[in-house]
């Protein structure tokens, strides 16, 4: 009773001082209301600890608009759910597979746990909007909380009312904005949330509460004071690199990896999403604009290659705003083709390598996996007088530095194989740089690659500028299996390199990427010896006129070279005949008639 009357003496105080209070009073049922309020305020008293009771009226009418009970009705319709995925995105068969899965537990079973989902995958290739086709597929509110960059815990369990200007957790505040209980909340970029434990505690500690469905159903946020329900909230996260995530974070989430897409899916989208985006956003809408699949594939090639389809959807803009200017300044719609692209968005950016196809000692193409999708690094190797020791420069990882140091000892073990003076290893220093310098590396796929270069420069054999390769090795020699298989094919198709080596292990992984490897010639090895035998070339390089044929695996020899070789051979052989002669004649002569 005591507590009731307490109750009511704040809530009266919290109503009558609202700047409101001089206008509603002259309404007529004004004090109606508020008795109504109250009773309301009442029935949930058996939800309040009695020290709320204590609390500022401002954080008691903010607990008061939380929605304890109200909650969305699921639509748990397998049919319009795969509907609602397929118009969004163009693909991503294996993420939709498992969303219609829950959807379809969901129908059987409606008071399980609702699963963790954490989409990981390059910049643009559509894991934030695809979070938010999940909420329209199930009829859900959709609410976002940015998390890149917090290194505070308070960003989460929010401030202890105490302090001046506290405030709930962004959780809290994001519940509150949706008006509904059990939202699909997006936890954006959970990769970027600090990990290190300072002052201000450790966020990436923080959510660990919130995604274990065992502690979450009652989240104490410390503005509140009060537990809060989170169990029926859907929490979906994304995230570009997990390696640098906490283990007992990534336990918590089922791991969905997004992909780079493919020449022909990013036309696809282009053709569904992009370009009518790109013709509404730039006032064009009911024009008749068409841009060839010609010149998308001239876009995606040369202009923006990457991994998502973010920046093809900019420059498609920009296309689009070109079309705008000249509808504006000269009343003519302005026709996109091949040929003018270059006069509306300048030369481009990316043009195909002259340095792939060309044959180098000591530069090997290797693949490799960044936060921003696969790509092609090139090993380079220098043989320099010194004391015996390795350099290395490229801001390697200590895992790419112990890759480099087993390569060279894998090659001072074989160095008679390989036909290499074991005096070179205490005479000379070896210096392996991976560019760019600036971009930090670091990963267990460059193994053989490293050893290819090392062996090239030691030998002077050219490497040959056609393949790519990735796998690690031991100190047996043996190829050992990599990750990422997908990402580094599509980087070595987007480089032009066809020729693509792999591990023998990673076999399995070619099975459900069958249409992304057509068109390239996949090499399965499982010692490095393979892997040499290949791409080394004979040390007879190629000339300046000396023409290459793209299609061939190896450097044709020059014959020219090889007569011209021969021919002094035989100059040189006549050169010491005679002089031989011309000496024997001399000796002759001083021996018939010596001079006394």
């Amino acid at each position: 009773m005591i507590q009731k009357k307490i109750l009511w003496i704040l809530l009266s105080c919290a109503v009558f001082n609202t700047s409101l209070f001089a206008q509603d009073t002259a309404k007529p049922g004004f004090f109606q209301s508020i008795y109504q309020k109250r009773e309301k305020l009442l029935s949930l008293l058996p939800l309040i600890p009695i020290l709320f009771v204590a609390c500022k009226p401002a954080r008691f009418w903010y607990v008061r608009s939380l929605l304890w009970r109200r909650e969305t009705p699921d639509n748990l319709n397998i049919t319009h759910a795969k509907q609602i995925l397929d118009e969004d995105h163009y693909g991503l068969e294996k993420i939709k597979e498992q969303i219609l899965d829950f959807i379809s537990v969901k129908n059987l079973k409606q008071d399980g746990n609702a699963p963790i989902f954490c989409f990981v995958g390059p910049p643009g290739t559509g894991k934030t909007s695809l979070a938010e086709s999940i909420a329209r597929s199930l009829g859900k509110k959709y609410g976002r909380i940015a998390l890149g960059g917090v290194h505070d815990e308070t960003e989460i369990r929010g401030h202890r009312k105490t302090y001046i200007g506290a405030m709930p957790g962004r959780l809290m505040q994001t519940i509150k904005e949706t008006g509904s209980c059990n939202p699909v909340i997006l936890l954006d970029e959970i990769d970027k949330i600090s990990d290190q434990t300072s002052y201000s505690g450790n966020p990436a500690s923080a959510i660990l509460e919130v995604l274990d469905p065992a502690q979450n159903k009652e989240f104490f946020d410390n503005y509140l004071n009060i537990p809060f329900d989170l169990s029926k909230v859907m929490f979906i996260a994304t995230a570009n690199n997990i390696s640098t995530m906490s283990k007992p974070l990534l336990d918590r989430m089922e791991i969905i990896e997004v992909s780079s897409y493919t020449l022909e899916e990013k036309i696809k989208i282009a053709q569904k999403h992009l370009i009518k985006k790109a013709i509404e956003e730039s006032g064009l809408k009911g024009k008749k604009i068409h841009i060839s699949d010609d010149v998308l594939q001239k876009l995606i090639t040369e202009y923006t290659r990457e991994p998502g389809v973010r920046q093809l959807g900019r420059t498609l803009k920009t296309l689009c705003s070109k079309i705008a200017r000249g509808l504006v300044e000269k009343n003519e719609l302005i026709s996109i083709t091949t040929h003018n692209l270059e006069k509306h968005l300048g030369q481009p950016m990316f043009t195909e390598e002259e340095l792939n196809r060309t044959s180098k000692i000591g530069v090997s193409n290797g693949l490799a996996r960044t936060a921003y999708g696969g790509t092609m690094l090139k090993i380079e190797t220098s043989l320099m007088p010194g004391k015996g020791k390795l350099i290395l420069t490229g801001q390697l990882g200590d895992v790419m530095k112990e890759s480099a140091q087993i390569a060279l000892s894998y090659a001072r073990a074989h160095a008679k194989k390989f036909g290499i003076d074991d005096k070179i290893f205490a005479t000379h220093d070896l210096h392996i740089h991976v560019p760019a310098g600036a971009t930090p590396k670091d990963g267990p796929s460059a193994g053989i690659t490293m050893l290819t270069s090392i062996v090239s420069t030691l030998t002077g054999r050219a490497v040959d500028a056609q393949y790519a390769m990735t796998g690690e090795l031991n100190l047996n020699g043996d190829v050992m299996p990599i990750g990422d298989v997908k990402e580094k094919i599509l980087a070595a198709k987007r480089n032009n390199v066809l020729h693509i080596i792999l591990p023998k292990a990673n076999e399995r992984n070619l099975i459900t990427i069958e249409k992304i490897t057509q068109g390239t010639n996949i090499i399965l090895v499982s010692h490095v010896d393979e892997v040499l035998k290949r791409v080394l070339l004979s040390k007879l390089l190629p000339s300046k006129n000396q023409t290459t044929d793209n299609n061939s695996k190896r450097v044709k020899p020059n014959p020219f070279a090889a007569l011209l070789s021969r021919e002094l051979l035989h100059q040189t052989i006549a050169i010491v005949v005679v002089h031989s002669a011309l000496i024997a004649a001399i000796v002759v002569l001083l021996y018939l008639f010596p001079c006394y």
